[in-house]
């Protein structure tokens, strides 16, 4: 066990550490060490080390001029050319004053004084690059916390979003399907107790699976299958429903419901106004990170006024948002009107 001096002296230092001041303040010395390990080869180290400390320090009064007042206050206001000057002018003012400080301190070295005098001018030029170079570190370090910030800020909008919309896809077939089984039982139907085992087991795919980003595809097949039995059971026995699925599925990955609201348009607004007989056929081609959907279905003679203005509903809404949040660029979706059938089609790479 730790003697609880020792622990907190390291909870201290530790919270020293993590102070901007401190982390700024062993930057610099950090700097005039390693000016001095080059500058010490030719003097003694400690004559070195108390030069680059006062180099060390004229550096950081210049960055941190620049950083606190000349970029906010000209350069992020795009004043291009008061900031240039500005720049230089601070260059050109520092550079004596950190000359008088030095030729105090060579009292004793009349030769290192005249050679202080004499490189007066490389002296501004590596302030004025400094200062210049901090400007670049700035600017860069500032356009990538932005780009951070937006991505964050897109990323918790795009989370919100489709949040937002499997919020209205999941209620909706909820309320569909109880409506499937609530019709059944007014008819005293042996039918039903395979409705709630159905039933079930989409309720714990919508209330569990649902909430991850990506889902097994054969648990949206099955619950097509569940869904489509369901419409079998509730639809006239005339009606043709056929679901077809080829290729291979194995560990493929999508987008939960992703299909769902195109077989609900297809009911709702297809085959369930047809007053004699009509269809619904559905096929999906599976390739290793590849499917095609495609759904088509009959439509009534006469639509009512209501499921005119739907056609296509909020569900193929956000379906479209949804492709564009999560499958941007790799998707294709096609939707054919006719006279008699309306049909989608979508392409989409899983990966």
């Amino acid at each position: 066990m730790k003697p609880p001096v020792i622990v907190r002296l390291k909870s201290g230092l530790l919270r020293l550490l993590n102070r901007s001041s401190s982390r700024h303040i062993l930057f610099w010395l950090f700097v005039a060490i390693l000016l001095t390990l080059l500058e010490s080869t030719r003097s003694d180290f400690w004559f070195a080390f108390t030069n680059e400390a006062i180099n060390a320090t004229f550096y950081g009064i210049i960055v941190y001029f620049n950083f606190k007042y000349l970029i906010p206050n000209y350069l992020t206001r795009n004043k291009f050319l008061t900031y240039s000057i500005l720049l230089l002018l601070a260059a050109v003012i520092i550079t004596p004053i950190k000359a008088i400080v030095f030729y105090i301190k060579f009292a004793d070295h009349p030769l290192t004084r005249s050679e202080l005098i004499e490189n007066l001018n490389w002296y501004f030029l590596v302030h004025f690059f400094v200062v210049g170079a901090s400007s670049v570190v700035k600017i860069v370090a500032d356009w990538a916390k932005q780009l951070r910030e937006r991505q964050e800020l897109e990323n918790q909008t795009m989370q919100s979003e489709l949040r937002f919309l499997k919020s209205q896809i999941n209620p909706h077939f909820l309320f569909n399907t109880l409506n499937n089984l609530y019709a059944l039982t007014l008819k005293k139907s042996d039918d039903a107790p395979e409705i709630v085992i159905k039933l079930s087991e989409m309720m714990r795919y919508m209330l569990y699976d649902c909430n991850e980003k990506r889902v097994p595809l054969s648990k949206e097949i099955s619950y097509i299958q569940n869904y489509l039995d369901l419409e079998r059971l509730r639809q006239s026995k005339n009606a043709d429903i056929r679901f077809e699925v080829s290729g291979e599925v194995s560990d493929q990955q999508i987008s939960p419901l992703m299909f769902i609201p195109f077989l609900e348009n297809s009911f709702k607004h297809g085959l369930t106004n047809a007053l004699t007989q009509g269809f619904v056929h559905i096929s999906l081609l599976v390739e290793r990170q590849h499917v095609s959907f495609y759904i088509e279905n009959t439509k009534p003679e006469t639509t009512p006024v209501q499921d005119r203005k739907r056609s296509g509903g909020i569900g193929l809404v956000n379906v479209r948002r949804r492709l564009q949040l999560l499958y941007p660029g790799k998707y294709e979706l096609n939707v054919k009107d006719n006279p008699n059938t309306y049909a989608v089609s979508l392409e989409m790479d899983l990966i």
